[in-house]
């Protein structure tokens, strides 16, 4: 997995750590041209997060848990890939004490999306 992040986010260093800890081979890149990244990884405006992965031939957009993940590259979906639009509360990387309802959303080939799974 290869994560893109800037290099002054600590939120995205956790959620690298998550992957590790899940047993993810994570090499980190920081840049300070996330937007480019995004646009190259095609993930849509309106799911931005603060970091973008690529594995497996999917793109993991912002803050989805090692679980969903995993999940993703056992059912290998016909899909572009996951994300967690914004960085709820809670979720991998993002934890301090609260926690915010979110849902990790499949990201289908023509851009649409649909719940893959919620995390309450």
């Amino acid at each position: 997995m290869t994560v893109w992040k800037s290099p002054w986010c600590g939120c995205c260093a956790g959620w690298a750590d998550h992957m590790k800890s899940a047993g993810f081979s994570v090499t980190v890149r920081d840049t300070e041209e996330l937007e480019a990244v995004k646009h190259e990884a095609g993930v849509p405006r309106e799911l931005h997060s603060c970091h973008t992965a690529r594995v497996g031939g999917y793109v993991i957009e912002g803050h989805v848990p090692a679980g969903d993940v995993e999940r993703l590259l056992a059912e290998q979906p016909d899909a572009h890939g996951l994300a967690v639009p914004g960085m709820p509360s809670g979720s991998p990387g993002m934890e301090n004490g609260m926690f915010d309802p979110y849902d990790v959303l499949l990201i289908k080939r023509d851009g649409s999306t649909e719940v893959f799974s919620s995390h309450r």
